[in-house]
């Protein structure tokens, strides 16, 4: 009778007890113990940084205390999105601050993307003239400092604009704009302020539902287009996911939602919101100073697509917008995104200046007033590099999510 036995396994190479030696003189660890001994070293830096630092507050009498914080700031800002009061503390104050900061970054990353994404096309205009004065916007922004841009745009808006007497009497020599709504002057631009009636919150419910609608349907249409090559009416039906359910819903709900309109009164306008000059200055300064190197970005992003694609397009009939929307920049965003965070990340500190022309942002309240009144310059510090760092890399994580999102799939 035959048996038969398993088959021999096959032998490799002999296992080797692991030993202290391996760490170094092993390919497969000697990575990870140089990784290691890095760390270790980095810790100890600023371990040895933050004890000299404890030890020379020591000997100057001083200790690290936050309780600083809580203390009443004793000082007014202007422009501000929560309410505030000078018997506030100085943490309500930073805290308002920030959100000035943010509210700059915000407005400005917007704003520069929409003059970068601009001039970055029209550069590449096959018009003369639109090509060199896109050029001609470029190279002065970007060549001239952002300090002296905030200075130049807020003095352009404090003599230039008309006071507020100027909209009295009879024959005013100033008007209001958008049917008497909106008022232009050296103090600030005065706009309308929602008022939030009853019902007001389903309003909003739907006009964000509105906007992720409108998100899911560019989605769809982009998708389809490239399973079917069916192009969707996408302008119109994005305008009426973005105002017919909200208006639906603003008419059903009794009208909810009002608005507080400015008006002159005594010296000044009174109702509204006041955008402070401020706030304009520094808003539009950062973002023209930002849109310039953006538009660079965007152009090399453009350049770098094969020039066939866009032939190819037009041999198909494709009209010019749409292959500029459609093949050219969705690749051109590959190369565009990792600058543009950059910018995003610069223009975020670059706000800072702020305290040039008097906007009381992060930097003017607890490393301006709030320092200077307290003397507590290393908590104060300690703090403003704690909010940047936080915010420059909310930024980072942010841009990197919508990054990895459009980059090229590898199969």
């Amino acid at each position: 009778m035959t048996t038969f036995s398993d088959p021999p396994q096959a032998s490799g190479p002999p296992t080797q007890a692991f030993s202290l030696g391996m760490l170094i003189n092993d390919t497969r660890y000697r990575g990870y113990t140089f990784q290691f001994i890095a760390l270790c070293a980095l810790i100890f830096f600023f371990g040895w940084l933050g004890y000299n630092a404890v030890q020379n507050l020591a000997a100057l009498g001083q200790d690290i205390d936050f309780s600083f914080l809580g203390q009443p700031a004793s000082y007014e800002i202007d422009q501000k999105l929560i309410p505030y009061t000078s018997t506030d503390s100085h943490m309500r104050a930073a805290f308002v601050g920030l959100l000035n900061t943010l509210l700059v970054a915000f407005l400005g990353c917007i704003t520069a993307t929409v003059f970068g994404v601009l001039a970055g096309v029209l550069r590449l205009s096959q018009n003369w003239l639109v090509a060199k004065v896109m050029s001609l916007y470029v190279e002065i922004f970007r060549n001239i400092p952002v300090l002296i841009w905030i200075v130049i745009v807020s003095s352009v808006m404090s003599q230039a604009l008309p006071s507020p007497r100027d909209f009295r009497g009879e024959t005013p020599e100033a008007t209001m704009v958008l049917w008497d709504s909106v008022a232009f002057t050296n103090r600030g631009v005065y706009v309308p302020a929602p008022v939030w009636n009853e019902g007001s919150g389903i309003v909003v419910a739907v006009f964000l539902l509105s906007i992720i609608g409108i998100f899911w349907f560019r989605a769809y249409a982009k998708k389809l287009l490239f399973e079917t090559g069916k192009l969707l009416p996408t302008g119109w039906i994005t305008l009426g996911i973005f105002f017919i359910p909200t208006l639906l819903a603003f008419f059903i709900m009794g009208r909810p939602v009002g608005l507080d309109y400015p008006s002159l009164g005594g010296f000044n306008f009174t109702g509204g919101i006041n955008l402070r000059g401020t706030l304009i200055a520094l808003w539009f300064a950062l973002a023209l100073y930002t849109g310039a190197f953006i538009a660079e970005n965007v152009r090399a992003g453009i350049l770098a697509v094969s020039k066939g694609q866009t032939e190819a397009a037009g041999a198909l009939g494709m009209r010019p917008n749409r292959i500029m929307s459609l093949i050219v920049l969705p690749q051109a965003l590959r190369v565009i995104i990792p600058p543009l965070i950059s910018q995003y990340l610069n223009l975020t500190k670059n706000s800072s200046l702020a305290a040039a022309i008097g906007y009381m942002d992060l930097t003017g309240t607890l490393g301006g007033v709030t320092l200077n009144q307290t003397g507590r310059s290393f908590e104060c510090v300690l703090l403003l590099m704690l909010f940047y760092l936080i915010i420059s890399l909310s930024i980072s994580a942010i841009m990197n999510v919508y990054n990895n999102a459009v980059k090229l799939k590898e199969r």
